[in-house]
């Protein structure tokens, strides 16, 4: 009994996690608790998982299915997909970070130009630079071989969500409230660690591809780490803290860094 209620908890906050961070809803739900909005942090390599699988499918067919000819049209879909899946997010929450972080003001004023929903020079500077860099290593990905591509798709967000756990559960919340808070509330030591192991289960298929394959993955991990805590420990000089925006400008440069890393990692290998 004591685990099935286990595993209805632990469904139901896997849930929460992939309706917040995406557009799929297996099961609406409309009232959440603080507690399960928390506690859903744990589950988000999963839902990094379920973006990756539906990117990676789609992608792959389309890069086999045209032999690879189409590179460029196959790097658009495979950077166009994620924002689609996730109704753009994590890519809001980079453009405010960037509007913020880089004003030149005062913490208070930074967090104020954060919480305006319009975007600045400095937002839409840093989703062009994004977007540029990630379209091309996509299509630099698809040029190499479907597998590799496929690899690189699935594993990008997982780890882009990982590192948000990371984020959450390593520096403190710099607003006395807001819907990160109850990320961070129920985020500990505990919860990174159980992240971690999640996100490891969920990418060990991918050494079915080879040692090649898992070493890139590997490799685009703890870059991504370094990119991640990099960035949050400057949000943190700035402003006191992260806050939901950095969560995602942390996924955002995080899946780019995993990219690119496993692109030159693949590249260096041959």
């Amino acid at each position: 009994m004591a685990a099935e209620v286990a595993v209805v908890a632990a469904m139901n906050s896997f849930l929460i996690g992939l309706q917040f961070l995406t557009r799929l809803s297996i099961v609406k739900q409309s009232v959440w608790t603080e507690r399960g909005f928390g506690e859903s942090v744990r589950y988000f390599p999963a839902v990094g998982a379920v973006v990756g699988i539906i990117c990676a499918g789609v992608v792959g067919a389309m890069n086999f299915f045209t032999g690879g000819t189409l590179p460029i049209l196959t790097g658009a879909t495979a950077f166009a997909l994620p924002i689609i899946l996730t109704g753009g997010i994590h890519c809001d929450g980079l453009m405010d970070s960037a509007d913020g972080l880089f004003s030149g003001r005062e913490r208070e004023k930074i967090l104020l130009i954060m919480k305006d929903s319009r975007a600045g020079a400095f937002g839409v500077t840093a989703m062009i630079l994004i977007a540029v860099l990630e379209f091309a290593t996509l299509a630099e990905l698809a040029r190499l071989s479907t597998e590799i591509l496929c690899a690189a798709i699935y594993s990008a967000p997982i780890i882009g969500r990982l590192m948000m756990v990371v984020t959450i559960g390593a520096f403190p919340y710099a607003r006395a409230e807001g819907m990160g808070k109850a990320f961070a509330r129920f985020t500990t030591r505990r919860t990174i660690f159980f992240a971690a192991v999640e996100a490891l289960l969920l990418m060990l298929p991918l050494s079915v591809g080879g040692v090649k394959i898992f070493l890139c993955a590997a490799t685009a991990s703890l870059i991504a780490l370094i990119v991640a805590w990099k960035f949050a420990t400057f949000a943190t000089g700035k402003i006191g803290g992260v806050t939901g925006d950095i969560y995602g400008a942390v996924t955002m440069l995080a899946e780019l860094s995993a990219l690119i890393t496993f692109l030159l990692t693949a590249v260096s290998l041959q």
